[in-house]
């Protein structure tokens, strides 16, 4: 019983992170575009930003042991790669 409490904690915890990495994203692509461009010093604030929260949910998690470095880790890069694709889109434009 509480081996499935703990798994079922870890899994809520990491979709929480998955969907504010997800809110993240969505919140760039919107500003890119409909706000500013990506050479913005704006652009590049609202990012670091919420980059900066993000990372301190994941390591927050990671310490409380709710997912593991690992996962934080593969959850921010994944972010990275999908910010860095929307913004290589951009600037295609």
């Amino acid at each position: 019983m509480a081996s499935e409490i703990a798994i079922d904690h870890r899994e809520k915890a990491y979709a929480i992170l998955k969907a504010d990495a997800d809110k993240i994203l969505k919140l760039i692509k919107v500003q890119m575009d409909n706000l500013t461009m990506p050479q913005c010093p704006l652009y590049e604030e609202v990012l670091d930003t919420q980059m900066f929260g993000l990372s301190r949910e994941i390591d927050f998690a990671v310490r409380l042991g709710l997912i593991e470095v690992s996962e934080g880790k593969d959850l921010l890069d994944t972010l990275e790669h999908e910010l860095s694709a929307l913004h290589d889109a951009s600037t295609q434009k």
